[in-house]
């Protein structure tokens, strides 16, 4: 295996891929270099003597400047580097696009759950939800209603020890008596509840009902029971107006109760209880049905990111992400503080200015709402992050930006705005992992790639979220929560295109219901909607 390798042609600092001695000797590129301090595997060095102000390019652009004297062959640190990214000119030309070959896939299918609409899921969800946060109780009681009495009890192994204990038994004996009954085998039932919905500014609510209403319109989703409370300010009306909106043909079964208006909490359960579950043993009739692979919605995203990231996992999602621009499928880039220093690229492949423009105002906007709050774009990176190699906002940023590959931008999009257009669309969410996660579900993912270096659990209510791990050693260390392992680009056991191969033959699998993603099988539910506003 190489110890070092450079990104692009252009940069000045090289990527260490193990760890390196102080003084230890290496030719790279026909040059010496020899290592001035210990550096840890996935950090950079210095490719040459850096004066204080000198530019720090990788990945070919600009990631922040010398804030110290560095010497060749010293590693980079927050100490002697500063954040520093491209200025932005404005769309200026179209980068050109060549599609990759898609022979492979351009007649496969997957097997998923068609809806009136046109749109294809590849999960049958029943989901619960209140338009208030004063219900959040009333949606944990149902879900324990439901989950207990319905549902198969697959994650028993904890209570079963638990029980052992108490009655003094083997585990063997005590799982002997678990009831393993699934009446359900068609439709799965989940329950998100919230914080929002009222009390806060008012455009907090009319945010969360169209983020609400994406969950309802999203494919997976075959209908919904929704619980309102009744003075909120997220009243029922804005809800059905922000769906009527997003999908203005929608046949879906949509139960909702507001509990002023019912009376007792026993009438409203008894009502919710009987209606929700005639409703559920009809969604459960519906059956799996071949489906072209431009029927996919795939969201992309990084959490818990470390130095390989940007070399391994993330540019295999850019593999992925135009293999289904090229097959009519729809991918989504978020995170849009990880995308401060790349704006000028991205704006130049945004298909017109229109695009640009409100993608570099979506940023700008809240670029100042950060300063506004007293920090900044260039706090993004997170200790582990720093830890782990990505010491600016911009060096993060060019290696996330990787996960939407080349080809042109069709859309931007705004957190609760739904993607419609085939190819690659942008979506301002913040970098929080589940306020991302929750945003791109709710704009319609139906399959989400989730990149991690340092591993991150975090799955979804009702879109896969699969975890693909930038280097091996986290694999075997985490493999409970790691679905595909990108590591092997850096091993030099398969190169990215490989592994972006085998992650697109993954999610035909997964859409298909043929796979599990580790996620679900941990019943790893996190819905954060991303709230914009003030309490009140």
């Amino acid at each position: 295996m190489k110890k070092l390798m450079k990104v692009n042609a252009h940069d000045n600092v090289i990527v260490a891929l193990q760890d390196l001695e102080q003084g230890e000797h290496l030719i790279f590129e026909n040059e010496e270099i020899v290592a001035v301090t210990p550096v840890k595997a996935k950090h950079k060095i210095a490719e040459k003597d850096f004066a204080i102000g000198d530019d720090i390019i990788m990945y070919g652009v600009l990631v922040g400047k010398a804030n110290l004297p560095i010497k060749k062959g010293e590693v980079i640190t927050t100490e002697n580097v500063k954040h520093q990214s491209e200025k932005v000119f404005g769309k200026n030309g179209n980068l050109g696009w060549t599609p990759p070959n898609v022979d492979r896939w351009k007649d496969k299918t997957f097997n998923g759950y068609h809806r009136a609409d046109g749109q294809v899921g590849t999960k049958n969800v029943w989901l619960f939800f209140p338009l208030v946060f004063c219900e959040n109780k009333n949606i944990e009681k149902l879900k324990e209603i439901f989950e207990n009495e319905l549902l198969p009890k697959k994650d028993v192994s904890y209570k079963n020890f638990l029980r052992s204990l108490i009655e003094e038994k083997s585990v063997e004996e005590v799982a002997e008596n678990t009831i393993d009954e699934n009446l359900l085998d068609n439709v799965e039932v989940k329950f998100i509840n919230h914080q929002g919905g009222c009390g806060g500014i008012r455009q907090d609510s009319e945010l969360l009902a169209k983020l609400l209403a994406g969950y309802v319109n999203n494919p997976n989703v075959a209908g919904a029971t929704i619980l309102s409370l009744g003075c909120q300010n997220l009243q029922i009306n804005i809800f059905n107006e922000a769906l009527k909106e997003m999908s203005p043909n929608s046949d879906k079964e949509i139960l909702i109760y507001e509990q002023q208006q019912i009376g007792t909490t026993d009438k409203m359960f008894q009502m919710v209880i009987k209606d929700s579950f005639e409703a559920i043993k009809r969604a459960n009739q519906i059956l799996r049905k071949p489906a072209p692979l431009s029927k996919l919605s795939i969201g992309l995203e990084c959490g818990g990111s470390d130095g390989f990231s940007g070399i391994s996992a993330n540019p295999a999602l850019g593999v992925v992400s135009d293999i289904f621009a090229a097959l009519g499928g729809k991918s989504i880039l978020a995170e849009f503080p990880e995308l401060c220093g790349v704006e000028q690229e991205l704006m130049n492949r945004c298909v017109d200015e229109e695009k640009a423009d409100k993608f570099l105002s979506l940023m700008k906007a809240f670029e100042k709402s950060v300063v506004d709050a007293g920090s900044g774009f260039d706090m993004n990176p997170s200790p582990g992050n720093i830890k782990d190699g990505l010491i600016t906002d911009a060096m993060k940023s060019a290696g996330a930006a990787k996960k939407g590959g080349t080809a042109p931008i069709v859309d931007v999009l705004d957190y609760g705005e739904y993607v419609t257009k085939p190819g690659l669309n942008l979506l301002n969410t913040p970098g929080n992992d589940a306020e991302c996660t929750t945003g791109l579900v709710g704009s319609g993912a139906t399959v989400v790639l989730f990149t991690t270096g340092l591993g991150n659990p975090m799955g979804n209510p009702i879109t896969p979220v699969v975890k693909i791990s930038s280097n091996t050693a986290l694999i075997q260390r985490m493999h409970d929560i790691i679905d595909v392992n990108a590591g092997t680009v850096i091993t030099g056991e398969k190169t990215i295109q490989e592994v972006g191969e085998e992650i697109v033959d993954y999610i035909i699998e997964l859409a298909s219901g043929n796979v599990e993603t580790k996620a679900d099988q941990l019943k790893q539910d996190i819905f954060i909607p991303w709230k914009r506003g003030v309490s009140l």
